[in-house]
């Protein structure tokens, strides 16, 4: 891997450390804050992978992604126990 773009995954990842804390501080939700964290890590992930083009590489980057929407979704809330949305003059 070349080693600019090994400085900029370090650079994305550790930007990811600082943002998620902030993130959760801002708002409050562990969920959003770790959505944050796994979108850095994944950016960094994609960044390396530009550094070394290879199938093994774009295939760990793709298993890395789809983790990270199987994560995602694990810890969005589920909508099943809400009430129907009523617009008021819609029958």
């Amino acid at each position: 891997m070349s080693s600019w773009a090994q400085g900029a995954a370090l650079l994305v990842t550790a930007a990811g450390l600082v943002a998620a804390p902030v993130a959760y501080r801002m708002v409050g939700d562990a969920r959003r804050a770790l959505a944050v964290l796994l979108d850095f890590l994944t950016a960094a992930g994609l960044v390396r992978l530009s550094g070394d083009l290879s199938w093994n590489g774009v295939l760990t980057a793709a298993a890395v992604i789809a983790l990270r929407h199987l994560i995602t979704f694990g810890l969005t809330p589920s909508r099943s126990g809400t009430a129907p949305e009523v617009r008021p003059g819609v029958r």
